[in-house]
């Protein structure tokens, strides 16, 4: 019996472009390895942005499941605590709505841009995630 490659979209934010774009390759790598596929990319401006690009991604028959990947690197204010919770809180109403796990993949906040960059592994973390619920919940 042949497994069905489980299929995976991603929402990567184009602030702090060099570090995400790197989040993105680490992500496609783990995920052939486990047996999965990122088969849809989206590129939104931040992280504020990705609700309604994953929303998207999770209305499709062909996606699985979703990875949120970005750092959220600390500036002068408070923004970045905003930023990643009011986020992180909508990815997962979504996954719940959806019934399809979504993996988060964006560090911070409080966090350096170097401290940002030895986070980058982390997105192996999140495709994880979404290729075990997947199989453990036999979705």
């Amino acid at each position: 019996m042949v497994k069905e490659t489980i299929r995976i979209g991603a929402v990567v934010a184009e602030f702090n472009y060099d570090i995400n774009m790197m989040m993105l390759e680490r992500a496609k790598e783990h995920a052939q390895f486990l047996g999965a596929e990122i088969t849809q990319t989206i590129k939104v401006p931040g992280v504020f942005d990705m609700p309604l690009p994953i929303k998207k991604l999770l209305e499709r028959k062909d996606i699985d499941g979703v990875v949120a990947l970005g750092a959220v690197i600390e500036g002068e204010t408070k923004h970045d605590e905003l930023v990643i919770q009011h986020t992180a809180r909508k990815i997962t109403d979504l996954s719940v709505d959806y019934n399809k796990p979504v993996g988060l993949g964006i560090t911070g906040p409080g966090m350096t841009r170097l401290q940002a960059q030895d986070r980058i592994e982390n997105a192996k973390s999140a495709v994880e995630a979404v290729v075990k619920l997947h199989r453990r919940l036999k979705l």
